[in-house]
């Protein structure tokens, strides 16, 4: 694997780059919590049972063991030299991202709890004015994790719709329109997670064709196509996150396609410089 000196894109600003955007995707874990914390409040009044955690915070849980295994993979395609990668090292490795692919696919079944969630909806009968709800401790539902109060001052201003449904055991409000935004926001947090989960699992498999020294001809070609298809489909989930103004989701998403762009930098120069050094071996073995 390629040290930190060979890499050719080792200047200073690409490094500071880098690892800005490593630490943006960090902080967003933070970010994540907060709003998690405060939509859980209200969707699980009477407490979270353990069982319920990735329900509540699955887009904390999902970003942070993203994060590790984001940084797992930088240690293995770009700071540490082959020889440093001991068997008890590559062993280390291997069970930290076993334990981050078992909490990403936990966290992809919340997404799709989520969803679920999302259809659970009855009508709220005899409520054609939210200011009614006003005095009660209502709140409306912005999306699946935002929940703005229902006060005097804003509930003549949320919606104009007539009819209004309500998420089972919350106090929460939500017209037709809302919760059509709700849903598809809710499916493309799902379809995101699972695309992630197969990019990952198509990362592995180059990681270990590269260390066989098989990352070549048809599986590089084949590679390379599924990767064009996988991420176009979370650039697409970017630009619906864009157009739903939901700024936090698409920034996130974004600054996860840049660092990912790293890790397929590393795997590339690595692919390059194992070529390099098998040139040179050839050469020295060469009695002319």
């Amino acid at each position: 694997m390629p040290s930190i000196s060979g890499h050719p894109y080792a200047g200073r600003l690409y490094q500071l780059f880098k690892y800005t955007v490593y630490g943006l995707l960090t902080l967003n874990v933070y970010l994540f919590f907060d709003e998690e914390s405060k939509a859980a409040a209200l969707q699980f009044a009477g407490g979270i049972a353990p069982g319920q955690l990735i329900e509540a915070f699955a887009s904390t849980i999902d970003t942070a063991a993203w994060v590790i295994l984001l940084l797992v993979f930088e240690l293995e395609t770009r700071l540490l030299n082959d020889r440093l990668l001991t068997p008890r090292v590559i062993g280390s490795l291997r069970i930290v991202r076993s334990v981050c692919y078992t909490v990403i696919v936990y966290a992809f079944y919340g997404y799709v709890t989520n969803v679920a969630f999302t259809y659970t909806t009855v009508p709220l009968p005899d409520v054609s004015d939210l200011c009614a709800l006003a005095a009660l401790d209502w709140s409306w539902a912005e999306t699946l994790d935002v929940y703005v109060p229902l006060t005097a001052g804003n509930c003549a201003s949320v919606s104009a719709a007539g009819e209004f449904l309500q998420f089972p055991g919350m106090n929460a409000a939500v017209d037709a329109k809302t919760l059509t935004d709700i849903r598809g926001l809710a499916w493309v947090d799902a379809i995101n997670g699972g695309v992630w989960i197969l990019v990952v699992v198509l990362l592995e498999i180059d990681v270990w064709l590269q260390e066989h020294n098989r990352f070549e001809g048809a599986a590089l070609r084949t590679s390379t196509v599924l990767k064009f298809l996988l991420y176009g489909t979370l650039a697409l989930a970017v630009l619906y996150w864009m157009w739903k103004g939901q700024f936090k989701d698409w920034w996130d998403a974004l600054l996860w396609l840049v660092a990912f762009v790293f890790i397929e930098l590393n795997v590339f120069e690595w692919r390059a410089e194992s070529h390099r050094g098998q040139a040179e071996a050839d050469v020295s073995l060469d009695p002319g």
